[in-house]
Formats: C-alpha cells, sequence, structure tokens
C-alpha cells in the first residue's frame, strides 16, 4: 500500500514554505513516527513525520514547495524489513537471500565499468573530514561515488558552480584564478527573507526615535551575587539579568501604558496585559519567542520560561504560538559586547528596551568620583503615539528600579529575598 506523505501547515495564513533537508535517502527503509525530512517557514523549522512504517520514494526536491503538497510516499508493503539480515529460526530470510544472489549476478558486469572510472576518480577531491570517514568506514573514492545512485536538479547545479570557480572555459573572467578576489551567493532562508521584511516595514511605517539613559548595575549584581546559589538550589535555575529587566518593564509599562499600545488603522490599541518578547539569536536568525502574561510572573518563572523558550529557538523547535503576539519586546546586546544600539521595533509593537554590556566607568556619587558597573539602555518608540517627554521618564523608571530593587515591590521584613522568592 502507498501512503502520501504532504508538506504541514505551520500556520494559517502561510501557503509556501522551504523543504531544508532530507533526513532519509530515496529507497530508505523508515519506522512510523520517524523525523524524514525539515521544512522552514518565515518562523520556524518544522519536521515531517512518517506516518507509518515502510520503504520511502522521494518525489520533490529541495527548496521552495506548496503546504499540502506530496513530497515523498510510503510503501508499506516493506514494513518490517531492514537492511540488516533477518533471520527466523536461525535461517537468513529468503528473500534477501534472492537479493545477494541477484548482486552477484550482476557483479561481472559493474566490475568492468568500475574499472573504466577508477583513473577518473582519482582526480575527485575529498576534504579532510571525509576522508576520515572514508578511512573510517574502509570505502574508497570508487565505492563512494559509485554509490550515488541518483542524480538531482540541486546536484548539476552544486557542480555547476563548483566547476564555474574553477574551469577557465566555464568562466572565463573568474577573478580567482589570480588569487584576487571570490565571492559566494546564498538564497535567504525563509526566516531571513521575513525578518527582513518586518525591519523594513517597522522603519517604513513607524517614526521611530530613540532615547538613552545609563544605570548602575552594582545593587543588581550585589544581589546576584549573594543569592545566586540559594536561588539555583531552589528553582534549578540560574538568577540572570534578564529576570530583574523584564519585572522592572513591568512596572515601567503599568506606569506608562500607551508604551504598551500599538496602533491598528485609526484607533490606539492598549492591551491590559503584557507579554513580554525576548530577542533571542539563533543559529537560523534572530527569533523573539513571547513570555505570556509577564506581569504575573515571579523571577524564578520568568528565568525558567526565558530558558525555555531559547532552547526551543536555538534548537529549532520552537512553535508559531510561543513567536506570535508580544506587546513590549527587551532585546541584550550586551552578551555580544555592544555597548549602545539603536534597537528597531517589532512592529507592531511600539516600544523596544535595548540592554547592553556592563562596563566599569568613573561615575560622580556623593561629589566623589567611584568606578561604578554601567549599562547603557535604550528605547526605541514609535514616536507617533509615544511622547519623548514619556519615553524619557519611562526609563528613568527602568533606571530607578534596576538601581533600586527593592522599590519593585511593598511592603516585608526582608525585600531582597522576596524580590527574588527566597
Amino acid at each position: 500500500m502507498l501512503i502520501d506523505v504532504k508538506i504541514p501547515s505551520p500556520g494559517e495564513s502561510i501557503s509556501e514554505v522551504e523543504l531544508t533537508r532530507w533526513l532519509v535517502s530515496d529507497g530508505d527503509i523508515v519506522e512510523k513516527d520517524q523525523e524524514i525530512a525539515e521544512v522552514e517557514s518565515e518562523k520556524a523549522t518544522l519536521p515531517i513525520i512518517a506516518p507509518e512504517s515502510g520503504k520511502i520514494a522521494i518525489v520533490i526536491e529541495l527548496g521552495m514547495v506548496k503546504v499540502n503538497e506530496v513530497c515523498c510516499r510510503i510503501d508499506t508493503s516493506f514494513t518490517g524489513k531492514s537492511l540488516k539480515t533477518n533471520k527466523v529460526d536461525g535461517k537468513e530470510d529468503v528473500a534477501e537471500k534472492e537479493t545477494i544472489k541477484g548482486s552477484d549476478a550482476k557483479a561481472e558486469e559493474l566490475k568492468a565499468t568500475v574499472q573504466t572510472i577508477e583513473a577518473t576518480n582519482q582526480n575527485v577531491k575529498v576534504t579532510p573530514l571525509a576522508r576520515e570517514l572514508m578511512q573510517e568506514y574502509n570505502l574508497s573514492i570508487d565505492d563512494v561515488i559509485g554509490g550515488l545512485r541518483r542524480i538531482t536538479a540541486s546536484d548539476v547545479q552544486m557542480v555547476r558552480e563548483v566547476l564555474s570557480k574553477t574551469d577557465p572555459i566555464a568562466n572565463p573572467m573568474n577573478p580567482t584564478l589570480a588569487g584576487e578576489r571570490s565571492e559566494e551567493r546564498n538564497r535567504m532562508s525563509q526566516l531571513r527573507k521575513k525578518v527582513s521584511e518586518r525591519l523594513v516595514t517597522a522603519k517604513n511605517t513607524t517614526a521611530m526615535l530613540t532615547t538613552f539613559n545609563e544605570v548602575d548595575m552594582s545593587h543588581v549584581q550585589e544581589i546576584r551575587t549573594k543569592y545566586q546559589t540559594d536561588f539555583q538550589q531552589k528553582y534549578g535555575v540560574k538568577l540572570g539579568l534578564m529576570s530583574f529587566f523584564v519585572r522592572a518593564a513591568v512596572e515601567a509599562l503599568k506606569l506608562h501604558p500607551m508604551t504598551n499600545s500599538m496602533i491598528d488603522g485609526d484607533d490606539i490599541v492598549t492591551p491590559n496585559y503584557i507579554d513580554m518578547g525576548i530577542a533571542v539569536q539563533t543559529p537560523k536568525g534572530l527569533m523573539v519567542p513571547v513570555i505570556r502574561n509577564a506581569h504575573t510572573l515571579g523571577f524564578a518563572d520568568i528565568e525558567k520560561e526565558v530558558l525555555r523558550l531559547a532552547t526551543k529557538a536555538r534548537e529549532g523547535k520552537i512553535t508559531l504560538d510561543e513567536l506570535n503576539g508580544g506587546t513590549f519586546t527587551i532585546t541584550n546586546g550586551g552578551i555580544f559586547g555592544s555597548m549602545l544600539s539603536t534597537p528597531i521595533l517589532n512592529y507592531p509593537q511600539s516600544a523596544i528596551l535595548g540592554m547592553h554590556n556592563i562596563v566599569d566607568r568613573p561615575v560622580a556619587v556623593n561629589g566623589k568620583v567611584e568606578v561604578r558597573p554601567i549599562m547603557y539602555v535604550a528605547l526605541s518608540y514609535d514616536h507617533r503615539i509615544i511622547d519623548g517627554k514619556d519615553s524619557a521618564a519611562f526609563l528613568m523608571d527602568i533606571k530607578r528600579m534596576i538601581e533600586n530593587p527593592e522599590k519593585l515591590l511593598f511592603g516585608g521584613d526582608d525585600p531582597i529575598k522576596k524580590l527574588i522568592g527566597l
């Protein structure tokens, strides 16, 4: 029985995705629920799962494909067979014996062909890693080339591109022949194209402006040093900087609700909740997972959620529901050494807070010069609905609460311990 396997839909509004990788080869035996391929949408990478066990026949090549298009077929009549020798009651599987016998009959016919191409194959360049694998598996160049039974259009194009860089006839003007200059051309991924579109939309649609301030991180660093061990033992996660800034942003957004708003046509929409986007750099590009109802979470819950979402994003397992929405975003360029930046709005949101690296700087404290750990913070905002006065006041409240974390709470015998949940 043949079963069609179709390209999955990552979301209602998405009709086309990119088939980026086959995890199996044409003719392989696959098991039910095995991941056989990966597709990438504008926001996430999704696996294609084998619905049944059987022999796979790939029908489309890598590239842009339509949702619900048939990508392969599985012949379930091969269920239970494998590449290994099957034995029943100590005897080898009869069908496999016949296969081996048939292969022996063709051996002489193939031998002449192999001998003819052996000399040509010796001119093939082999990378060090490939050579190590060949030695590990006891394979020669002829074995590897002989095992390539299927040539796709992408294989031909790849070879053409390689030859065009090295063959004077195919590319007579190639500057690499003089050892001077070269270039590579790679197609943008779906994620990169979507990020590009959103950045251009934010730039062209909003009246974006950025304001700055500086924050003395002394008190936060003291808290993290003093309570880090206890916090980790109790909650199983580290007490990081992000939880402080998420909590401070939540309180500042309550004081300045327009910063949590967005424009929809002729209306200004102000949610009565705070869904906090956290920018995460992944191998495939920038993603912004969303912490739902951040205004209800304590330090430990924030740290756990940040870790969970960031891990899923970097592993390519994040879902669309975990990326959609958001009312405000925080991005931390400091982890890459950035001292100052003007972050671009995560449209249609109206504001984004930028964190940066912490550097010891001389500052005036009570009339004296002291060296303190200072972070510059930036707030980019849509000037159409947020005035300069309000943006400056927002950053001042961030500064006030980070420099005096006990102000995030009201009352309590030990406000610092209550603040971090000990």
